[in-house]
């Protein structure tokens, strides 16, 4: 692969003119003490603008990232951004970490140090891991995608052909949100070279009662949690699986209704700080990639399927399941993978489990991959 260093620096101009569209935004109306019952309620997002505006700096961000050694390659044709962060350590064990929308590689800044240099965090170095941090096709860095059928199969042979190119012949998959079900994809692709996989959702549903016969008092639960979320937020799903580019005109013209959106899965309350909101709008703001990044809801819901039943995937994998993402079935995920070796209900944390909580994260990562080494 043809790969070059990459460098961060979103021209002054760009801010500039974000913050003035920020000081002209035009507000919607909205019904008195309703909360979230119609949508996102405006106390939050004006606040959140309000720092936008005033006091969120964007290069403080910047020049963390531009901490970490980054670098731009192409593959089927995509231009591919990731960062590439080798450990001291000699039996450091490669991993590919994959985030989800509308996150972006800032999901993972909490982690990158204490994965990679556990002896200078006082950790075991015997933890260490080498870390490549993709972009997805079409987000941030490595956007706009410029041709259709970028699903998440194609970026699992994609991540697969980073991973040898970069020289790693045996290495794990991490993923969170669009990552969770990227990674194991990637085993299924490349089972001879991975090791095992960690995910914070398993993303599989009950099809009907006949799927979950005397339910347990947990698969209950996670149906209740499963009826909510349809009832309550998955109006973006439905949406960028269907109409992407109608909703793109939108939020690619006003950072207000970027911000807003992004606010569905951003929830008041849950535990997101707001550097972590705006860096992310940011990053989705100044690369242009808002339009091409909701496009993964489209592929991946008009992607072939195969009349035959897919095979069983066998790599070993983990799920860490925080408390906000408490929804998945564990005897639905023993049919599709056979080799379940660590499966860990966490009461706290959300669906940004690395940032959120990083020390559960890291210690759940860490503990499955040990017998790996």
């Amino acid at each position: 692969m043809n790969i070059q260093p990459f460098r961060v620096s979103i021209p002054q101009g760009a801010i500039d003119e974000l913050r003035e569209r920020l000081n002209h935004a035009r507000w919607p109306n909205e019904l008195p003490d309703v909360g979230w019952q119609y949508g996102v309620p405006s106390h939050y997002v004006r606040r959140l603008v309000e720092y936008w505006r005033t006091g969120y700096d964007w290069r403080i961000w910047e020049a963390k990232l531009n901490a970490y050694p980054q670098f731009t390659t192409e593959i089927d044709g995509q231009k591919i951004h990731f960062l590439h962060v080798r450990s001291a350590e000699p039996d450091a064990l490669p991993l590919i970490v994959t985030h989800g929308w509308p996150g972006s590689i800032f999901e993972f800044f909490k982690v990158i140090d204490l994965l990679s240099n556990p002896r200078a965090n006082g950790g075991d170095p015997r933890n260490a891991f080498h870390l490549v941090i993709p972009t997805l096709p079409g987000f941030g860095f490595s956007g706009p995608t410029h041709e259709p059928g970028w699903n998440p199969d194609r970026i699992a042979k994609a991540w697969i052909k980073l991973m040898h190119g970069l020289g790693y012949e045996r290495y794990g998959a991490v993923g969170n949100d669009w990552g969770s079900i990227i990674s194991p994809q990637i085993a299924r692709f490349d089972k001879e070279h991975v090791v095992g996989i960690h995910v914070t959702q398993i993303f599989l549903a009950p099809s009907g009662p006949d799927d979950l016969v005397d339910p347990t008092p947990e698969e209950i639960t996670a149906m209740e949690g499963l009826e909510w979320f349809k009832k309550n937020m998955s109006a973006y799903d439905t949406v960028q699986s269907q109409q992407p580019q109608s909703l793109a005109y939108a939020l690619s013209d006003s950072p207000l209704g970027l911000l807003a959106w992004f606010c569905l899965i951003y929830r008041e309350g849950e535990g997101i700080d707001d550097d972590f909101v705006l860096t992310n709008a940011s990053l989705y703001w100044f690369t242009e990639t808002i339009a091409s990044a909701i496009r993964i809801y489209y592929e991946a819901n008009h992607m072939e399927k195969s009349a035959a039943e897919p095979e069983p995937i066998t790599t070993p994998i983990a799920l860490a399941m925080f408390h906000d993402d408490s929804r998945a079935f564990r005897r639905l995920a023993e049919r599709v993978y056979t080799n379940i070796a660590q499966w860990t209900v966490y009461d706290s944390g959300g669906h940004y489990g690395a940032h959120q909580v990083p020390e559960l994260w890291l210690s759940d990562v860490q503990k499955f991959f040990r017998p790996m080494r």
